[in-house]
């Protein structure tokens, strides 16, 4: 090393201490080159041959781009100068338009998942003619403009795309348009709303019969020809799905009379009894969710009323459980999605019959749904459902006696034909 008073220059420091000045952890010129394997390789050029870094070359270098989660929005003609990019993935940022203009035509691979992208308008003008994968996923994608350009006219060489947890709803028209892309060998379609459909994926197999990958499974011979025929059969196909709710066991329900004293009176006589209620999607009304009248309901446990429609009390505190247990229990769920805005969709609470207290309740209830509107169910099951333990505690005193005079107090108190009255209060317990 030269001393200090030299003149020498930065150039007299030694090949190999320039290279170890680029991959030392505790060196100030190391830096993350995750974006682009040919960063490191770039850099060590720099060292071994600087002549060559001139403006031109830089650019036409770099194969592969892999900007993610840094908040992009914009995507300018600068990328053209990139005259050999073949990778580009623009992951997680806040993307709503891809300009076809601006897209190298070297281009092979382009992965835009989870942007903001809500049409496909801008990206199939001036498309790169050598595009094989084309990731589109976790995109508000679902209009049947945006299916229309997933077609061969657009991507003639598309080997790969993968366009899952989008909003497709429409199974039909998408594999109509997907089925025109001479190449297309993998595809990625889960998270769709119209995958919750039965139809999914026999109907699918079979309408792309040179599909070799569906998400991220391989197609086995005996799988293609269990689905062959569901393509000719597709007026059959309807895009609904069928979901049970069922409700078993319950343990570790402490035993509610542990906490009863043992010197209290002997009336009033309290009981409790537990139950399970949910809620689902509701019944169809105009330009809402449709429920088939598949959904069965077990009136004795949603209503909570006896056969001729009152409730089992007697008291004045019962007419009110009666008031609000005898009508349907539906209510506007909101339902949060992506870009910060909220749908409401409509939802009834379900109930299973009550059961008295044991160490292991088995409350055996199952309850189907179908429902026609997969685009609610998605966001619905998105959000989680959720079942609640509620408990029902019973207090009851004797009847008063025909002999006994009638009072003020007790004229509220109507006459049972079990001989007692029963005040109902009802608490959530989860």
């Amino acid at each position: 090393r030269k001393t200090k008073d030299s003149a020498a220059g930065a150039d007299s420091e030694s090949t190999d201490s320039l290279l170890d000045l680029l991959s030392c952890h505790h060196s100030p010129w190391r830096y993350d080159d995750s974006w682009s394997p040919q960063a490191s390789a770039l850099r060590k050029l720099a060292v071994l041959s600087p002549q060559h870094l001139h403006t031109n070359f830089i650019y036409s270098y770099f194969t592969t781009l892999r900007i993610v989660d840094k908040g992009v929005s914009a995507i300018d003609n600068g990328l053209l100068k990139f005259s050999k990019l073949e990778e580009l993935v623009l992951s997680a940022n806040k993307i709503s338009e891809i300009p076809a203009e601006n897209l190298p035509s070297s281009l092979k691979i382009l992965e835009l998942r989870a942007n903001r992208l809500s049409s496909l308008n801008s990206l199939t003008g001036r498309l790169p003619p050598c595009l094989q994968y084309l990731g589109l996923s976790h995109n508000s994608l679902a209009s049947h403009e945006d299916v229309s350009h997933l077609t061969g006219r657009h991507w003639p060489q598309l080997v790969c795309l993968d366009l899952s947890d989008c909003d497709f709803q429409d199974q039909k028209t998408l594999l109509e348009a997907l089925s025109s892309l001479p190449c297309l060998k993998t595809l990625v379609l889960e998270g769709n709303p119209f995958t919750l459909a039965p139809s999914y994926p026999g109907f699918t197999v079979d309408r792309l019969p040179a599909l070799s990958c569906l998400d991220a499974s391989w197609i086995s011979p005996e799988e293609r020809h269990s689905f062959r025929g569901l393509a000719e059969m597709s007026e059959l196909i309807t895009d609904t799905a069928s979901a049970t709710v069922n409700v078993g066991r319950m343990r570790g329900i402490l035993d509610p009379l542990m906490s009863v004293e043992e010197n209290a009176p002997d009336f009033p006589v309290v009981s409790f009894s537990y139950f399970i209620t949910y809620e689902f999607l509701s019944h169809e009304t105009p330009g809402e969710l449709n429920l088939g009248s598949e959904a069965k309901f077990d009136t004795a446990s949603t209503a909570h009323v006896t056969e001729d429609g009152s409730c089992d009390t007697d008291l004045l505190s019962s007419k009110k459980c009666e008031r609000e247990t005898s009508k349907p229990d539906t209510e506007v769920c909101v339902v949060n999605t992506e870009g910060a805005c909220s749908d409401a969709i409509r939802v009834s609470s379900h109930s299973t019959s009550k059961l008295t207290w044991s160490e292991c309740m088995d409350f055996s209830d199952a309850q189907t749904y179908v429902v026609s509107s997969l685009g609610d169910l998605k966001k619905f099951l998105n959000q989680g459902l959720y079942l609640r333990l509620e408990e029902e505690k019973v207090l009851s005193w004797p009847a008063v006696s025909e002999d006994a005079p009638v009072t003020k107090n007790s004229q509220t108190v109507k006459e049972k034909k079990g001989g007692k009255g029963k005040e109902n209060c009802r608490c959530s317990t989860g």
